[in-house]
């Protein structure tokens, strides 16, 4: 599936709100749910929980939907974010990564 066409099926499961409203609502959404994706990995690594990869894909679906819907609402589509980090990363990290780069990186 192309991402674009994930962005517009998801958004019509978005609810509707002001503009500030679904600007927070959607952002506080990426944090809870990334919570989620970071619990599920300290269980397992600190708490000895099994792996559940069927979980994850769910919480980083939960994370997905809301940053297509937060990147809707502000006027962009997924399409662009993905290439503009793919950009970013590309500038970054010419040769691919390197823990050299990463730590003597300059910024933009």
């Amino acid at each position: 599936m192309e991402i674009d066409v994930y962005q517009n099926r998801a958004m019509r499961s978005a609810n509707g709100g002001t503009r500030r409203e679904n600007l927070l609502c959607r952002a506080l959404g990426i944090a809870g749910e990334a919570g989620e994706v970071v619990d599920l990995v300290k269980k397992h690594v600190y708490h000895g929980h099994p792996e559940d990869r069927g979980q994850l894909a769910e919480e980083l679906g939960d994370v997905l939907w809301y940053v297509a819907v937060l990147a809707a609402s502000q006027g962009l589509s997924l399409r662009q974010v993905a290439l503009l980090n793919l950009e970013k990363l590309e500038k970054r990290y010419p040769g691919g990564f390197t823990e050299a780069d990463s730590r003597w990186r300059k910024e933009a």
